[in-house]
């Protein structure tokens, strides 16, 4: 300030629009300055409110969920050449032709989710989530077609569980 003969060792934004350009004040200048200055002075109340929200997501575009269909999935990306899963489709096929017959009421549930026979809870609960986030209403703007998929994801999901649980069920009373 001037006529202060202290050192100027402390900065201060000139303005809101210029946060990278400084004062340079003595320490009991700069909380002078500091007291007395608003970022929102000038600013309406909506002005305000929606410079908060943009600095919440540090000024990068947002949406709210559901809004936007698009999704990333593995599944849509193309692979003739096996380069993504890193050429482990032949020992996949391999074991395919060795794996038990399907059970022929799983069938169905196993192509609805995508999975194949045999399968562990985990992988079958793993899966289920998976698809349950992609085909939600909440997260696909409320589309019917999503909705009706989530059911029929729902009701493959409980014949799998049922079964994997009665088959682990009886194989704890061979054991036992």
């Amino acid at each position: 300030m001037a006529g202060c003969a202290e050192a100027a060792g402390y900065r201060a934004p000139r303005s809101r629009d210029a946060l990278n350009e400084y004062f340079w004040f003595c320490l009991p200048h700069v909380r002078e300055y500091n007291s007395r200055w608003d970022f929102y002075k000038g600013m309406s109340p909506g002005q305000i409110e929606a410079h908060i929200r943009d600095d919440v997501s540090w000024n990068r575009p947002s949406w709210r969920l559901g809004q936007r269909g698009a999704h990333f999935s593995e599944e849509d990306i193309l692979d003739p050449l096996d380069l993504m899963n890193g050429g482990r489709r032949p020992a996949a096929r391999r074991a395919a032709s060795a794996r038990p017959e399907v059970p022929e009421a799983l069938r169905q549930p196993l192509d609805t989710l995508g999975l194949d026979w045999p399968l562990s809870m985990d992988e079958l609960k793993l899966r289920y989530k998976d698809l349950a986030r992609r085909h939600h209403p909440d997260t696909n703007g409320g589309d019917r077609e999503a909705e009706e998929r989530l059911k029929s994801i729902n009701v493959a999901y409980t014949a799998l569980r049922t079964h994997l649980a009665s088959a682990r069920a009886a194989d704890l009373e061979r054991t036992a």
